[in-house]
């Protein structure tokens, strides 16, 4: 795996650490992801849905996009389709993706950029490889996460944020044997770029083979772990934990992370997603693309979508830049 972006030397990052005495998460269960297929059939693993939504909640899906290698004209992607009611977060950790809305929001995510859209009242967007993957091939590795909305934000306009990878908060472990991507929330008090509408934490996390991160954890998030390629040991009792596979934690107010000391040649490292948000505790109703309180609500969105008020995508489109819909 290639990080989305590093740094020479970590030692220069400011350090995150659990302070004494804080109580140490547990691991309650480790869930395998499924591989299935997205959009035009982009192969993913999918650790969620499957568990409970309590347990999940505030997030609703997390898809790793590939890792693949296309071929010439095997990139593929996402065309025009609905959201409502919740928020859709792309990250690029290595190739491209083109993002197009009916707002005239998007531009171009790539290596480390994250794109963050909230659907909110309803928008039809796309994601689709640019013409130069298509045309000659490469490289192709991401990661998307549904957050949802409380009932009383399901209803607020579209909006979308571009967040260039070297916007990205870094910190590192004590040692810097770990270094740590804040993409949104707070971590020890490193803030992220990324304006979440739900209270969550979000990070890409690299450690060395035998490296250790110990970080505190707000009491009031859950707290994920889904490996994205390595292995390596999660929680004070250090349960094993593998590529494609999610760790879920109980109560505590401080996480440990812990990298393999042996990594086979093509991942090198343990890298993982740190994952968390504070419970929106509502009844949840989804139908594919469109996540709701009641059923009404669903049967709603999709005369909407049919009826054409959610949108279309405009057929002359956005610049290259960072753009937010209102």
């Amino acid at each position: 795996m290639v990080p989305a972006i590093t740094v020479e030397d970590p030692l220069t990052l400011p350090a995150v650490q659990a302070d004494p005495g804080l109580r140490f998460r547990r691991v309650e269960r480790i869930v395998d992801a499924i591989q299935t297929y997205e959009g035009e059939g982009f192969p993913v693993r999918r650790p969620f849905p499957g568990l409970e939504r309590t347990v999940a909640d505030p997030f609703i899906l997390l898809d790793q996009m590939g890792e693949v290698q296309y071929g010439v004209g095997e990139a593929k992607g996402a065309p025009d389709h609905p959201h409502r009611g919740f928020e859709t977060v792309t990250y690029m950790i290595d190739g491209e993706f083109v993002h197009r809305d009916s707002t005239g929001g998007g531009g171009v995510i790539a290596n480390g950029d994250t794109q963050w859209m909230t659907a909110g009242a309803g928008i039809v967007h796309s994601e689709m490889p640019p013409d130069r993957l298509i045309r000659s091939g490469g490289r192709f590795h991401g990661v998307q996460l549904w957050v949802n909305l409380p009932a009383a934000q399901k209803w607020s306009p579209p909006r979308y944020q571009d967040i260039a990878a070297k916007s990205v908060t870094l910190v590192r472990s004590h040692d810097g044997g770990a270094l740590v991507r804040v993409i949104a929330g707070d971590l020890a008090g490193h803030p992220g770029p990324g304006v979440t509408q739900t209270p969550i934490t979000y990070a890409h996390v690299t450690l060395l083979p035998g490296s250790r991160l110990e970080l505190p954890w707000r009491p009031d998030f859950n707290a994920l772990v889904y490996a994205l390629g390595g292995a390596g040991s999660v929680g004070i009792e250090g349960a094993p934990l593998r590529s494609g596979q999610l760790a879920v934690f109980g109560p505590g107010e401080a996480l440990r992370i812990d990298g393999g000391p042996r990594q086979d040649e093509r991942s090198g490292n343990f890298d993982v997603l740190l994952l968390g948000g504070r419970p929106i505790g509502e009844p949840v109703v989804q139908y594919g693309p469109f996540v709701m309180n009641t059923r009404e609500e669903i049967l709603q969105a999709i005369a909407d979508y049919q009826a054409g008020r959610m949108g279309s995508i405009p057929a002359t489109h956005f610049g290259a830049g960072p753009k937010d819909a209102a």
